[in-house]
């Protein structure tokens, strides 16, 4: 529970600038349109979020542009709501168009199974959202202090059951999205009507949330939603008919915290108890207002879910939500997730289909010499039948794929190379990694730019301890926000500094425990060298089906593992020891 004084102090400014922002409105519009700048004010850049935009600039360029007294190189992010990650062959083809019109060329998507543009200009931002329009899509609280872009399992046609989860997915974003009409009206001019009905939030009020709340709905065995790292997620049951009985409630997960803050820190979501289908939008309400009514305005890095439930306790939580709802949550039914990997490859589906599933290193769609997936993912486009659907773990799934379609978009696939990136070993499989530099302002080192060789270092490893076909996660991100999700990470690298992260291993690979930090800064050429012998003893010494996040934890971290000086010499104990089977 809070303390009296902490219950005094004046909330943070960003409180103020929802407050005062009509809405979400501000002076958004009229900065917009100003031609002065590449940039809008500090105030409209925390609105902006709301509408799915981030501004940013390229940091590979800054301090050159500094010295000759320019501007910095300013763009904006933009991220599109798609909940589910379900897109379909129309919608693929003007987002391909307007990344080559209005944005940096490459489509990214994210660990939030959606895409990103990046190196969007301010004059382009109009044009892209109207693009975006007309095929029906939207980046309304993709950002920002609100519900945020929902996860579900991503191939509903592979299994019915899927398609009910999926439908549930995208009623609880429509019905969690902001009432404003802020958005329409900035970027596709709508009029307001007058003596028509002012904007009223009846879900979020005039300061919307203390911070951003993420839901996911998973479908066992397959957690791929890392459902445990939502703030709200819905673990799907199966009853004995095979039937959908109802959702176990998850609350509290987060990923972000902050270097040297321990009051900061992942946290693993709670099960709160069992629901019927039909309860899934009362029961998000009321948790998504509670957190609203409860949730710390005064400190943005404690204003998470997660955060007011270890302060009040789950069992206040659950009888507010309860209290709000009307629905008496029932005890939680038994559940089990195997994996988090997504199918690779031509899979069979129930009603007769066929998806195929593409892996995608980060998530970057764009052509280069010898790898030209843009455009054959362009060309495949211009024809399927089916959809697309984007994946939590920043794949893509070819879905709908007929019979007759099948050989077609094979030899596409064929003719491009693009089969040939499933093939490369279960680490690279199971690799995630957030954008980082040049372009987030968080960023404190490399991420999406350094995975490829560390990958590369760590299956030169793998190969020489016959490992190169095992499912290991391995996750990296350039600051300690968590975007990749990498406190769920068998293996995780989060950035401190340039070429400096720290490393955390031992999570278990389903994503239902916490990896730990194993050392504190590290590079990650000196990791490979740590994590080489370890990895040795891994493939000697482990038992029947234990993952390597499994045996680290079982194995090295029950000891005092941490390391405080890292360096070339203060590694070789650790080598030694690791080598003939002591606590490394």
């Amino acid at each position: 529970m809070s303390t009296t004084s902490e219950a005094a102090k004046p909330p943070v400014a960003n409180e103020g600038i929802k407050s005062a922002s009509h809405f979400l409105r501000g002076s958004i519009a009229r900065e917009v349109a100003d031609p002065s700048t590449g940039a809008i004010s500090e105030e409209s850049s925390q609105l902006t979020k709301f509408h799915g935009l981030y501004l940013q600039d390229d940091r590979d360029v800054r301090n050159a542009l500094k010295k000759a007294g320019k501007e910095k190189a300013f763009s904006f992010m933009l991220r599109v709501r798609l909940p589910g990650g379900r897109c379909t062959p129309a919608q693929w083809l003007l987002l391909d168009r307007l990344a080559d019109q209005v944005a940096a060329p490459s489509l990214r998507l994210t660990t939030r199974q959606t895409f990103q543009f990046h190196g969007v200009l301010k004059a382009n931002l109009k044009p892209l959202i109207r693009g975006m329009h007309s095929v029906l899509l939207d980046s309304i609280a993709a950002c920002g202090d609100v519900n945020r872009n929902v996860m579900a399992a991503p191939n509903p046609e592979h299994n019915p059951l899927l398609q009910q989860v999926y439908e549930h997915a995208r009623a609880w974003s429509e019905y969690a999205l902001p009432k404003t009409r802020a958005y329409h009206e900035i970027w596709l001019d709508d009029e307001l009507v007058a003596g028509g009905e002012p904007d009223h939030e009846p879900m979020y009020g005039a300061t919307y949330l203390p911070r951003k709340f993420k839901t996911g709905f998973a479908l066992p065995p397959s957690n791929d939603v890392d459902i445990f790292s939502q703030d709200l997620g819905f673990i799907a049951i199966v009853g004995e008919d095979g039937r959908l009985a109802g959702y176990n409630v998850t609350v509290g997960g987060g990923q972000g915290m902050s270097h040297g803050n321990d009051k900061t820190y992942p946290r693993l979501a709670d099960v709160l108890g069992f629901i019927s289908p039909d309860q899934v939008n009362a029961i998000g309400e009321a948790v998504l207002t509670t957190q609203r009514d409860f949730g710390d305005r005064t400190d943005r890095k404690h204003a998470r879910l997660k955060y007011t439930i270890a302060d009040r306790g789950l069992t206040w939580f659950r009888g507010e939500v309860e209290r709000r709802s009307g629905v008496r949550l029932a005890g939680a039914r038994r559940f089990e997730f195997t994996t988090i990997q997504d199918p690779h490859g031509w899979q069979p589906c129930a009603d007769g289909t066929w998806f195929y599933g593409l892996h995608i290193l980060s998530g970057r769609i764009k052509d280069v010499p010898g790898w030209p997936m843009k455009t054959a993912l362009r060309e495949i486009a211009a024809l399927h039948t089916g959809d697309f659907r984007l994946t939590p773990s920043q794949n893509l799934t070819i879905s709908g794929v007929t019979a007759t379609q099948k050989p077609v978009i094979e030899a596409i696939l064929e003719k491009h190379g693009l089969a040939q990136e499933n093939a490369r070993g279960g680490l690279r499989l199971n690799a995630l990694s957030c954008v980082a530099l040049p372009t987030c302002g968080l960023a404190l080192g490399e991420s999406e730019r350094m995975l490829p060789s560390l990958l590369e270092k760590f299956e030169t490893v793998l190969d020489g301890a016959g490992l190169r076909a095992d499912a290991i996660s391995l996750r990296v991100t350039g600051c300690p926000n968590g975007c990749a999700r990498p406190y769920l990470a068998e293996i995780g690298f989060v950035a401190k500094a340039p070429n400096k992260y720290a490393l955390y291993l031992g999570a278990s690979y389903n994503g239902t425990r916490l990896n730990r930090l194993f050392v504190p800064s590290i590079t990650p050429d000196d990791a490979v060298t740590l994590l080489a012998p370890i990895i040795q003893r891994y493939a000697l010494e482990r038992t029947a089906g234990e993952g390597f996040g499994d045996w680290c934890d079982r194995v090295i971290l029950p000891r005092d593992a941490t390391l405080h000086s890292v360096g070339t010499k203060a590694l070789e104990p650790v080598i030694s020891t690791a080598l003939v089977g002591g606590a490394a």
